[in-house]
């Protein structure tokens, strides 16, 4: 393999969208690599509304990505068509000199009617054993891939640490600000929390930044009143979370949730955030390693945000500090360049 081969990169999200993004496009910018994009019908998902509104654009990318095309290095990430039982895939990944499945996400758990109905559990086990090298973000991952993967490696998602607006300070603002980042898709995460984040915003005057889409979220409406939502965005992001107090991280404890790699705490600590959130998955060694407080399922989120809240500004600053330090120990791309190199590139 030459020292820069020629990638092409395949996925169903356009570049906007998480995996893609985080997972190969930051690579690539980070190491001066360039690709040949393939975002199937370059929409934001492949929900069936999103395919109803764009029919012909849906048959095109499915009559294209079936076609295929010949790779040095093919990096997949998720899937490459989502009517495809495997064999879309296992065709891509067969036909590049190298083909790099990566995923971040545990797909083969995913309960939706029309995934069971397609079977993405067997879906996973064809795409997993068609590719070279399998990288994947999590041990939870990795267990469900090493029954099929030929070369596996496990390669959290990474951020550059200079990205983000370290904070400064950690005096409390006159009502303390608690921030969650995510997006409409994952805020179902938030919903059993509004009643711990009532009775916070009643004891200490407390408000919730909601990093996320624009629109109201009805499930939410108990919290309206105290959430101010501030609209996701690449330039807004850093601004947004700087100006915060704590940080929220709640996650179901299913075996779909145990496959997320805990993005948006690295996040948090890259920005010195205090973080509170739930133990699940990657989440558990991010928060040892953050200093974060873990509240596990059924445990008191009003509790543990309060007791951040209510300790001194010199105990939020070694939270925030240590976090600053971890993160660009243990997740940030110029620590695992040589292993990302090696897993994708051969080098």
């Amino acid at each position: 393999m030459t020292p820069n081969p020629s990638i092409d990169a395949v996925s169903t999200y356009r570049l906007t969208a998480g995996s893609p993004r985080v997972r190969i496009a930051d690579w690539l910018a980070h190491e001066g690599l360039t690709a040949t994009w393939h975002t199937y019908a370059g929409t934001a998902d492949v929900l069936p509304t999103t395919v109803a509104r764009h029919p012909l654009r849906i048959l095109r990318a499915e009559a294209s990505v079936r076609r295929g095309w010949p790779s040095q290095v093919l990096v997949l990430s998720r899937e490459a068509s989502p009517w495809s039982l495997g064999e879309v895939e296992e065709t891509l990944l067969h036909r590049a000199e190298r083909g790099v499945y990566d995923v971040d996400d545990a797909i083969f758990a995913d309960r939706s009617p029309i995934r069971r109905a397609m079977r993405i559990d067997r879906k996973w086990a064809r795409m997993v054993g068609a590719a070279d090298v399998v990288v994947v973000g999590n041990d939870h991952l990795a267990e469900h891939a090493a029954p099929f993967a030929r070369d596996l490696r496990i390669i959290p998602s990474c951020i550059e640490p200079g990205d983000y607006l370290a904070k400064t300070s950690w005096d409390l603002a006159a009502a303390p600000r608690v921030v969650w980042l995510g997006s409409p898709a994952t805020e179902h995460y938030l919903e059993p929390l509004a009643a711990d984040l009532g009775r916070l915003h009643t004891r200490t005057g407390a408000r919730v930044t909601l990093i996320s889409g624009p629109g109201s979220n009805p499930r939410l409406a108990s919290i309206d009143h105290l959430v101010d939502r501030v609209p996701w965005s690449l330039s807004t992001v850093a601004t947004a979370l700087s100006e915060a107090d704590v940080a929220i991280g709640p996650l179901d404890d299913t075996a779909y949730a145990r496959g997320k790699c805990a993005y948006k705490l690295l996040q948090y600590a890259a920005t010195g955030l205090p973080m509170v959130a739930s133990p699940v998955g990657a989440n558990a060694l991010a928060l040892e390693r953050f200093d974060g407080v873990a509240v596990a399922a059924g445990g008191d989120w009003t509790e543990a945000l309060e007791a951040v809240i209510t300790e001194s500004a010199a105990r939020r600053e070694a939270r925030g500090r240590q976090g600053i330090a971890a993160v660009a120990e243990h997740y940030s791309f110029e620590a695992w360049s040589p292993h990302w190199r090696a897993a994708v590139l051969g080098s």
